[in-house]
């Protein structure tokens, strides 16, 4: 049993160093990333060899101060200063672009309310339709059961005429 136990924590403690190693491995991308993003566009790409090349406006120091290598550098930061601007624009085109699907999305969502709506609406207009002409229809049906009616009785009245007329002419 103690010796299951203690393998048990053999296993649990290679698997927190396994964790630690990990850990300290992510933290080292990290440091590489934020390094990576303090260097400049134009500093990885200089191909003059010279402390601006070096520097850049991203730390703004100097190793020596030849008037090239502080023209260099001054160059860099302009560079470097430009670049920023240009993805700042793309940035904002880009939020832009997004700002307008968006609107166009609740555009034509509005337009299927819309749409839903007036189909809505053609239809209790519909319903109505329906309901004036079941009105009507069986308006008709009533007026045609009463003319019925009175044509029986008129009927039956030229009936009781006839029988009378004749009774009178028995007598």
């Amino acid at each position: 049993e103690r010796e299951r136990v203690r393998v048990r924590e053999g296993a649990r403690e290679r698997e927190r160093e396994r964790g630690r190693v990990r850990e300290r491995a992510r933290e080292r991308e990290r440091m590489q990333e934020r390094a990576r993003e303090r260097q400049c566009v134009s500093e990885r790409e200089c191909t003059r060899e010279c402390s601006g090349a070096r520097v850049c406006g991203c730390k703004r120091e100097y190793a020596r101060e030849s008037v090239h290598e502080r023209e260099c550098a001054r160059e860099h930061v302009r560079e470097h200063v430009r670049e920023r601007e240009r993805e700042r624009a793309r940035e904002r085109e880009r939020e832009r672009e997004r700002a307008g699907e968006r609107e166009s999305e609740r555009e034509s969502a509005k337009e299927r309310e819309r749409d839903r709506e007036s189909e809505r609406g053609r239809e209790r207009a519909r319903g109505r339709e329906r309901a004036r002409e079941s009105v009507r229809d069986s308006a008709r049906e009533r007026e045609s059961v009463r003319e019925t009616v009175r044509e029986r009785e008129s009927m039956g009245r030229r009936e009781c005429e006839g029988e009378r007329a004749r009774a009178r002419e028995r007598v």
